[in-house]
């Protein structure tokens, strides 16, 4: 039978055991909560944001034009083509002979290229008159220059110069060298565009009237940037997804240029932040999470 000092220690045993197990279970969760590095939260994919250079670029799609035509024609008038030495398509030389012409009181001439070039049109055909002042024989690309012309915004303009160069997709014959060789002085009222004229560079054939893009690099941009998978376009504007402290905090940030994937960040972000490679929906501000660094391969 228990005494009356023990009975009356009983109570107070429980008491403070019960108070000894508060204490060490909230010990263990402010230790939890403070400690970065606790498993707790779905593991992300991260990675650091990087500085990036991205090319600063003016495209320009348009039309393969003949930078300079010549039309070749007898100086007399009353010919007959007697023989054609040359079919449309065909590069000649200055001073080659194209065709020859009869001449009313016998004997013939001879019709020569003034320039070289390709020749882009014929209509000499044995037997057909030609004259001085009829449809021209010939049709000459001089020295086989050709432009692309195409129109840019008005606030891409400001940013080309004469002589700047340019890589060109032509249809039909793959990528050709160019440079800026002249720019309009006026803009299309209605759409407010303005036209350029990019030289063309290559030995290759081209079609008239083709189809092409230049990318024409006007300069570069260096700064802080990530991949496009990291980024969320919403009706709050667009942000990305850091991790601090084990945390989720959405960011609101500016963009710029991309490239290969790559997003340039002009504001929201700094070197070094640790950023939610593959933005989600589900991960909200707040949400604790296990970040888990990408590997180079995988950026």
């Amino acid at each position: 039978m228990p005494t009356p000092a023990a009975r009356d220690l009983t109570p107070k045993l429980t008491a403070l055991f019960a108070a000894g197990l508060f204490c060490l279970s909230t010990s263990l969760a402010r230790a939890d909560d403070t400690d970065p590095t606790a498993p707790k939260g779905a593991a992300v994919t991260v990675l650091k944001a990087a500085k990036s250079c991205f090319a600063n670029i003016v495209e320009v799609t348009g039309t393969i034009i003949a930078r300079e035509e010549t039309q070749v024609r007898p100086e007399r008038m009353g010919l007959k083509v007697a023989e054609v030495m040359v079919d449309a398509g065909d590069s000649v030389a200055a001073g080659q002979v194209l065709a020859k012409l009869n001449l009313p009181e016998g004997g013939q001439i001879s019709v020569q290229a003034p320039v070289g070039g390709v020749i882009s049109a014929s209509t000499a055909s044995v037997g057909a008159m030609a004259s001085a002042k009829g449809e021209a024989l010939f049709s000459i690309i001089a020295r086989g220059e050709f432009d692309l012309v195409g129109m840019v915004p008005t606030r891409d303009i400001a940013k080309l110069q004469v002589n700047q160069s340019a890589r060109i997709k032509v249809i039909g014959a793959g990528e050709v060298d160019g440079k800026v060789r002249r720019l309009s002085t006026t803009v299309e009222p209605n759409s407010q565009l303005a036209q350029v004229f990019v030289g063309v560079t290559t030995n290759r054939r081209l079609l008239v009237n083709s189809s092409g893009r230049a990318q024409i690099r006007t300069g570069q941009s260096c700064g802080v940037a990530v991949p496009l998978t990291a980024i969320l376009y919403g009706t709050a504007g667009t942000v990305v997804q850091v991790v601090r402290r084990a945390r989720v905090e959405t960011r609101r940030v500016e963009t710029g240029l991309m490239s290969a994937g790559q997003v340039e960040i002009t504001s929201g972000l700094q070197e070094g932040d640790i950023v939610v490679a593959r933005a989600g929906a589900l991960l909200r501000e707040g949400d604790p999470v296990r970040p888990v660094m990408a590997s180079a391969d995988a950026k």
